[in-house]
C-alpha cells in the first residue's frame, strides 16, 4: 500500500496487527520543512556510519548523528555512539513530534542519504539500549522515498511513500514482529534527512 498524503486530520494506520505503525502526514508547511532541512544540513555533526560485520569494519556513504537529553550510549552493528547535546532545531522538531504523536522521546538518531543509491537493509530497532516497545517517531525531510515493512513470519510486505516534512510512528511490538527498510532507487533523488526520535532506557 502506497500513501501519498500531506497533512492529515487523523493518522493512517499502516500496521495494527503484531505492532502499530501510524502515518501522520506532514507536520509542517513546505517552507518550514525547507528551513529545517537546510539548517540541519549545516548544523548537525554528520559522520559516516560504521558497522562491524563478521569482524570487518564497514564505513557507509550514508552519514549519521546521535543526539539526546544526556550523553547516552547507543550500540548497534557492533559499534557504540555517544549522544551529543540537542541543537535548537532538534528541540523544536522533537517538541513538534511529541505534540502530534502524544509520545515523549529523549534521543534522536539522524541519517543523511545523499541520493537514491543510499538506503537501509531490512532490520528492526530492537537494541538493548532502547526502551522496550516504546514509540519511534520517523520524521522525513528532503527527498521523497519509499519505506517498507516486512512481517518476520508471514513475509507480508507493506510500503508507504514518505514525503518532505512527514511523520511516521512505530510502537508496541512492531520491532518484535516486523522488519523495515529504506530501499535504494535508481530514480533521480536528492538528499534526504531522516530523524528517528527514540527513548533510551535510563
Amino acid at each position: 500500500m502506497d500513501i501519498f498524503g500531506n497533512k492529515l486530520d487523523q493518522p493512517i494506520s499502516l500496521i495494527n496487527s503484531d505492532g502499530i505503525v501510524d502515518y501522520y502526514g506532514s507536520l509542517m508547511t513546505d517552507l518550514q520543512a525547507d528551513s529545517y532541512f537546510e539548517k540541519l544540513l549545516e548544523s548537525i555533526a554528520w559522520q559516516n556510519d560504521r558497522a562491524i560485520i563478521y569482524g570487518k569494519e564497514i564505513i557507509t556513504k550514508r552519514k549519521i548523528a546521535w543526539y539526546g537529553d544526556e550523553s547516552f550510549n547507543y550500540t548497534y552493528s557492533n559499534t557504540t555512539k555517544r549522544a551529543l547535546p540537542w541543537t535548537q532545531e532538534l528541540l523544536d522538531l522533537k517538541a513538534m513530534a511529541e505534540e502530534k504523536t502524544n509520545e515523549s522521546y529523549n534521543s534522536c538518531l539522524l541519517n543523511l542519504y545523499h541520493d537514491g543509491t543510499e538506503g537501509m537493509a531490512w532490520h528492526s530497532d530492537a537494541e538493548k539500549d532502547l526502551k522496550q516497545n516504546a514509540a519511534i517517531c520517523s520524521l522525513s525531510l528532503g527527498a521523497t522515498r519509499k519505506f517498507s515493512f516486512k512481517h518476520k513470519s508471514t513475509k507480508e510486505v507493506r510500503s508507504i511513500i514518505l514525503k518532505h516534512g512527514s511523520c511516521l510512528v512505530m510502537k508496541g511490538t512492531t520491532q518484535k514482529h516486523w522488519l523495515h527498510r529504506l530501499p535504494p532507487t535508481s530514480l533521480p533523488t536528492k538528499v534526504r534527512i531522516n530523524l528517528t526520535f527514540r527513548t533510551i532506557d535510563r
